[in-house]
């Protein structure tokens, strides 16, 4: 993803990200301990914010740490947030714990994408769900959101399709609309447009109805054909707190709890 920097000054910037949030001048001002009058000067030109102001206002506005970038630089002030390749020297401390805890988390599923759905690492318990995935899709760059949702993906696989792929694109639209991003719109536009496999099309489908979901989750669950038998899973997605590099920021870690005893089992049966 890339940082758009305008040459119209912050003002406007700011402007559109106080519209997007649905806040009033006054209720930003409130927010970030100024006047209704400041921050209309600054989102109209004429009154230059301090460095401290803008990222002020972007914290409180929840701009995500790529777009600070963009503010500081329309603003005048050089980037205060690096942005570090995966394979930087200064981030071995974050892959080694990142990779441990894939590790320990091992036969479940889990893995790590970027702001985009790439996979950037995953643990072996990942391979269980990948079985029958097309060789296309696993060709490196992987993308998290494809391989859930083609038809030459996961999707044939997935019991409960409509409703977790109704999850995924709901995820994927709050995202979009938090970062802007118009790699992430591209992805979300391809992937909402894949078809839906012949069961998963008809709501009414009768196998679905004689399949009665045989315990009683405690969130929506991802439930998966593997080797005859059906997985559940519902997921959890975790974010590293006040990041200061922009590639960490947009990183999240996805782990795949089983939702049922029998999940459990079948799974711990594969190292057993």
């Amino acid at each position: 993803m890339t940082t758009v920097v305008t040459d119209k000054g912050v003002g406007p910037l700011l402007r559109g990200w106080r519209e997007q949030r649905r806040l009033s001048q006054l209720a930003l001002a409130l927010l970030a301990d100024s006047s209704a009058r400041h921050i209309s000067f600054i989102e109209t030109g004429r009154a230059r914010p301090s460095e401290e102001m803008v990222l002020r206002l972007a914290e409180r506005l929840e701009v995500p740490v790529r777009e600070r970038n963009a503010l500081l630089l329309a603003a005048g002030y050089a980037p205060k947030y690096t942005e570090s390749t995966l394979d930087d020297p200064q981030l071995e401390t974050l892959r080694a714990g990142i990779e441990q805890l894939l590790r320990g988390y091992d036969p479940y599923p889990a893995l790590v994408v970027d702001g985009a759905y790439t996979v950037v690492a995953a643990n072996e318990g990942i391979g269980v769900l990948l079985s029958g995935v097309a060789e296309h899709l696993l060709t490196p760059p992987l993308n998290a959101m494809r391989i859930t949702l083609h038809p030459e993906g996961l999707a044939p696989r997935i019991r409960n399709l409509r409703e977790w792929r109704g999850h995924l694109l709901a995820q994927m639209e709050r995202q979009i609309a938090l970062s802007r991003s118009p790699a992430l719109r591209k992805l979300y536009e391809e992937v909402a447009a894949y078809p839906l496999p012949e069961r998963a099309r008809d709501p009414e489908d009768r196998e679905d109805r004689e399949d009665p979901e045989p315990y009683p989750y405690f969130a929506l669950p991802l439930r998966i054909e593997h080797d005859g038998r059906v997985l559940s899973f519902v997921s959890s997605i975790s974010t590293f707190n006040t990041p200061t590099d922009v590639t960490v920021a947009e990183l999240a870690i996805e782990t795949l709890l089983p939702a049922d005893p029998a999940t459990v089992d079948y799974l711990r049966s594969l190292t057993g």
